[in-house]
């Protein structure tokens, strides 16, 4: 059974830091990009961050300079550093694995992944 698991979500002052983690169970993640993912209150679910297999890294304009993706392929879990949080990051954090092999450049769409965790809850307060 394929699971991915978040955790290292929390509450947090503006400002403060998170480091979010996802643990990949099953089968390897290796060959494919990687990418955060959040959903706040109302909202719809938006793109936050990817990392291909290959390791090229794509952020949304919001989070570039404040957030780090990294992945750890020996551990199967990618990472999502968050820096200089402000409750506009107040959010589900969901990760996801690309639905398609060795894909050179990430993708931002939902629909092109395929396998999601359940989600890590971050809070962050004024």
């Amino acid at each position: 059974q394929v699971q991915l698991v978040e955790s290292g979500g929390g509450l947090v002052q503006t400002g403060g830091s998170l480091r979010l983690s996802c643990a990949a169970s099953g089968r390897t993640f290796s060959n494919r990009a990687m990418g955060w993912f959040r959903q706040a209150p109302g909202k719809e679910r938006e793109f936050v961050a990817a990392i291909s297999w290959s390791d090229n890294i794509y952020y949304a304009d919001s989070v570039t300079g404040r957030f780090t993706i990294s992945r750890d392929n020996a551990k199967n879990t990618v990472y999502l550093q968050m820096n200089t949080l402000n409750p506009e990051d107040t959010a589900v954090y969901y990760c996801a694995a690309d639905r398609r092999p060795l894909r050179t450049a990430v993708t931002t769409t939902l629909r092109e992944y395929d396998y999601w965790g359940q989600g890590t809850q971050v809070t962050v307060s004024s």
